[in-house]
């Protein structure tokens, strides 16, 4: 386990500079809110096209493990949704708590660091987690907030979800390059030269503006914000590992590949979804930071535990 904590302190130690660079102001949230457009629209995408225009889709769609990963998901999702209706919260607030317990940052965090550290072979499964995280549930959680605030489920939530989905450049970047892939003539090399050096500033970039933005992030609602970061470090991975290695079992690398992106901390999109619909942007807030804390600990134990 010591040798894993070694090579994942660099992926948090990039992270834990932004956070300083944030707290003493020297990366104000302007600088922090551009770094990560970049990032979003310009690095990440270039990487992820590269990968999707790199593989055919059968390589990324297996169906079986779709499905456990998927099950595995929304079981943890499920039980949180339970557990705040227990506590008389009401739907769209239930839901973000689930999106929490359930939803890891796979996108700025798991593809350069889980690509990295288990192998270029885990792109596959790691997109595949991706994609489900982007077209299900960030589509469900669209529509368990407006639904209820619409009184019945309309055109117009649908359509929000459409265009939600067609705007997302990770999920135009991976469709563009499984197009790319589907022609079957490789990239052109001025280009694959182009999209390597752009989406080389993917992993730091991406890694820094985590800090930079957990820095502007507040501890409010700390028994809800903890209750959150267990389920989302602890029951989530729990969940999937239990569906892909055992109820739907699945090759065994790639039942650990995407065992480990369940074991990722909360996505920062929920803290914009949340803002952005004005449902309860503080205790997602605090579950970020509290889980990006402890996965320094809890992501190195949980790949340490994957089959070899």
């Amino acid at each position: 386990m010591l040798d894993i904590l070694l090579e994942t302190l660099p992926f948090f130690a990039l992270i834990g500079l932004g956070y300083g660079a944030g707290r003493t102001g020297f990366f104000t949230a302007e600088a922090t809110a551009y770094l990560t457009k970049f990032v979003f629209y310009f690095a990440l995408s270039a990487m992820l096209f590269r990968f999707a225009a790199n593989l055919s889709l059968g390589e990324v769609l297996n169906w079986r493990l779709v499905g456990a990963y998927l099950c595995g998901t929304a079981a943890v999702y499920a039980l949180a949704m339970l557990v705040a209706f227990l506590r008389g919260l009401d739907t769209p607030t239930a839901a973000v708590e689930a999106q929490c317990a359930a939803i890891g940052n796979t996108g700025f965090l798991g593809v350069p660091m889980l690509t990295l550290l288990l192998g270029a072979e885990a792109i596959g499964p790691v997109m595949m987690a991706l994609a489900v995280d982007l077209i299900v549930f960030s589509s469900l959680i669209v529509i368990l907030i407006t639904g209820p605030r619409d009184g019945r489920m309309s055109v117009r939530v649908l359509g929000t979800v459409g265009m939600g989905l067609l705007r997302n450049p990770m999920i135009v970047a991976i469709s563009l390059g499984f197009a790319w892939s589907a022609i079957g003539h490789p990239l052109p090399e001025p280009a694959d030269a182009f999209l390597a050096l752009l989406g080389a500033a993917a992993t730091p970039g991406a890694l820094f503006a985590i800090g930079a933005s957990l820095a502007t992030k507040s501890a409010e609602r700390v028994s809800v914000a903890a209750w959150l970061s267990v389920a989302k470090l602890v029951l989530h991975p729990a969940a999937v590992a239990l569906a892909v290695f055992v109820v739907f079992p699945v090759e065994p690398y790639q039942a650990g590949v995407v065992t480990a992106a369940a074991a990722l901390p909360v996505a920062g999109n929920v803290y914009m979804l949340a803002q952005h619909y004005g449902v309860a942007p503080q205790r997602v807030s605090a579950a970020i930071l509290f889980s990006t804390a402890a996965s320094i600990l809890t992501v190195t134990f949980v790949i340490a535990q994957l089959p070899g």
